[in-house]
């Protein structure tokens, strides 16, 4: 009789302290990214009908002085950190982009492809929390980053949708290979 009611007190007793031994981390949730590593086709065809559509309506390439796409070195030439906060850097911007269209006519044609990158930033989210809390960019990603900082700071805003539009598959390029890294190596 002593032994189950001492196994009681154990339990109940020692119970909480037990749960608070383990750390919180290995409850997690996973960083699921596999989706974006072969988009629907419904959504590929969206995001190209966009940028089509952009292309029409926008007659010039407004010559910015910066050219953040234009880099010399590609995603798979980074630490998997290091390609969460890229992508998540220009899944920012392209989400900015999209939300405040220059041009008026945009923005009705821009929700889906919105929509499906803003589901994809908060996705990837998810992963930099969970993957690269704290993680220090690299000289190459660190520059990269400073050159997209000031960008947003003396390019105009059609400048900076111009670049972002034009290179929207850029974007998904990237994305997919942060969800499916040997697909880019």
């Amino acid at each position: 009789m002593l032994c189950p009611v001492f196994a009681a007190v154990l339990v109940v007793g020692l119970g909480p302290l037990l749960v608070g031994a383990f750390p919180q981390a290995a409850l997690k949730k996973s960083c699921r990214l596999s989706q974006y590593g072969s988009p629907a086709y419904s959504e590929l065809a969206e995001v190209l009908k966009f940028k089509k559509y952009y292309e029409n309506i926008t007659s010039k390439d407004p010559k910015c002085s910066t050219r953040l796409f234009n880099r010399k070195w590609t995603p798979n030439e980074l630490s998997v950190p290091d390609r969460l906060l890229l992508v998540e850097a220009e899944l920012d911007l392209t989400i900015a982009v999209l939300a405040h269209p220059t041009v008026d006519k945009l923005a009705e044609k821009s929700q889906q492809p919105l929509a499906f990158f803003t589901q994809a930033r908060e996705d990837l989210r998810g992963c930099v929390a969970a993957e690269a809390p704290s993680h220090q960019p690299s000289g190459k990603l660190r520059h990269w980053l400073q050159k997209l900082e000031t960008a947003k700071k003396t390019e105009t805003a059609s400048c900076l949708e111009y670049s972002t539009i034009v290179h929207l598959f850029q974007v998904l390029h990237d994305l997919g290979c942060v969800a499916i890294p040997e697909r880019c190596t």
